[in-house]
């Protein structure tokens, strides 16, 4: 009885603290959705799109009219930017620059802060530099005929798996006859590029099931979580008590691939290492490592930094670029004009003597712009990985407290009517002017922009052209029996669940 009538008394204490916190938000605060308990205006924000985290942020821009929607994820503040002017300031202002320190961050680099995707601050400065800085010298982010002619055998033998039908076990779970299976139909060439420019090597066909198993590690990982981390960011002990619902053990699976075959990779490496005598980047890392420490008896380089730097850098490379691809080859499906302008392209201008290279690529504007589009349709990642307030600010017309969670709305430029006139079509078209790529080829951002800018920009963009190039000259594509569209509608084309199906290829005659 007694305790009957203490909860009736502080029943109505309970319910006016949990709506006036509900409300309370920091001064000059961008306005949005009020916070429930533990988790905030998460399970609001999934509510108006459930699948969907970029569309629930524009639906809430509307409902709150704002371009910035602000809110509680959890116990932390979070900024959502879907005004396309701010989206770019967002994007270039170097004090929105850091990185939230996440579980997903924490779990794949031995619960360090390591590598290059969720580092801030110096660490994040020296590491990216010294990368990109040597990295360049064995093609990465440049031209690089070594590098070109690693891409256009891998090129090659990925035809091959379909012309003259599989070689070895692990092909034939991705060609069957006339059948292929994407995205990983199209993971070799990106990942051995990659292996290229760490180590001067790539693995041959026989050993391609490595590969492929990075990449299958790489769209696990992908699969399991989302933009903001899912519930499982915002609440870390949950992994403890859902280890499989929350998306945990699938997150620890997918991502041990990557960091165990780049573990073994940097230490034989380790092993046979020469100071004086570089034989390629991860020995110019190792030889940097180790005159800090002789010099300085400290240093930002490590072994683990080496290999989840490895990870950060292979990761979009198993992932994000076979995706577009496939995502392209769909769109060949839905839109079977595009194919035959691609096809018309292709034979005048390189024919079938030769396959195509990157010297083709300023005289195939159609070609090019088709690869452009689809990123732009396609948000692989459509509110990128979040960035982090590193001190008070102001966006637009509110402020902006240190450690408050900051991302970018790309769909909101994506489909940006003012920028794109038509932008639910998919339009090829738009990116040619006068039978040339427009100077202006960007607008939508699509590898980010500022210092946060994808340090594999360059590597992305050539690479898919080469690898995209030669399989359409080699191939006519068609559906497989079976085979249907992702719902409708298909633009803006949100990528909640990466999809995987077969598609019927036959050689061009």
């Amino acid at each position: 009885m007694i305790s009957a009538v203490t909860f009736l008394i502080t029943l109505p204490f309970i319910i006016l603290y949990l709506v006036s916190n509900a409300y309370k938000r920091p001064p000059n605060f961008p306005p949005g959705p009020p916070s429930l308990p533990v988790y905030g205006a998460y399970w609001i924000i999934l509510a108006h799109s459930f699948n969907n985290l970029a569309d629930a942020f524009l639906k809430l821009g509307r409902r709150y009219k704002t371009g910035m929607v602000g809110c509680y994820l959890a116990a932390f503040p979070a900024v959502v930017v879907n005004d396309p002017a701010l989206v770019k300031e967002m994007l270039n202002r170097e004090e929105l620059d850091g990185r939230m320190d996440i579980l997903l961050g924490r779990l794949r680099s031995w619960w360090k802060k390591l590598g290059i995707f969720f580092v801030d601050g110096f660490f994040w400065h020296v590491q990216r530099r010294f990368s990109l800085r040597y990295m360049r010298d064995f093609g990465f982010g440049r031209r690089c005929p070594r590098l070109e002619a690693v891409l256009e055998q891998q090129a090659r033998d990925m035809v091959d798996m379909r012309i003259s039908g599989p070689k070895y076990p692990a092909e034939e779970e991705l060609v069957k006859g006339d059948l292929i299976h994407l995205p990983h139909f199209f993971a070799a060439p990106f990942i051995n590029g990659m292996l290229h420019v760490f180590g001067g090597t790539t693995l041959p066909r026989s050993d391609y099931h490595e590969l492929w198993t990075l990449a299958r590690g790489a769209l696990l990982f992908q699969r399991s979580s989302d933009d903001l981390g899912r519930a499982l960011c915002l609440t870390p002990w949950i992994k403890d008590l859902f280890p499989g619902w929350s998306g945990y053990n699938d997150l620890r699976k997918g991502n041990f691939y990557l960091q165990d075959y780049f573990s073994k990779f940097v230490n034989e490496a380790l092993e046979t290492h020469e100071e004086g005598h570089d034989r390629h980047f991860v020995d110019m890392y190792l030889t940097k490592m180790k005159e800090e420490m002789r010099e300085k008896g400290k240093t930002t380089y490590s072994v683990d930094q080496l290999v989840m730097t490895c990870v950060d850098y292979t990761f979009p490379a198993a992932s994000a670029v076979e995706q577009v691809l496939s995502f392209m080859v769909e769109r060949l499906l839905l839109q079977p004009e595009v194919q035959e302008k691609v096809h018309e392209e292709i034979d005048r201008v390189v024919g079938r003597a030769r396959p195509p290279s990157l010297d083709d690529r300023k005289n195939m504007p159609y070609t090019e712009a088709c690869i452009r589009e689809v990123m732009r349709c396609e948000s692989i990642v459509p509110l990128g990985i979040p960035h982090r307030a590193m001190l008070d600010t102001q966006l637009g017309q509110y402020d902006i407290p240190e450690g408050t969670l900051v991302a970018a709305n790309y769909v909101a430029l994506h489909m940006d009517k003012e920028i794109w006139g038509d932008p639910e079509n998919f339009r090829p078209e738009r990116f040619i002017q006068d039978g040339q790529l427009k100077p202006s080829l960007d607008k939508s951002l699509p590898f980010g922009a500022g210092r946060r800018l994808c340090a594999g920009e360059t590597y992305a963009r050539q690479s898919m052209f080469q690898v995209f190039a030669a399989f359409m000259q080699a191939f006519h594509v068609s559906a497989a029996d079976g085979w249907t569209p992702r719902p409708a509608p298909r633009l803006p084309g949100i990528i909640t669940s990466i999809p995987d199906y077969w598609v019927r290829v036959t050689p061009r005659v």
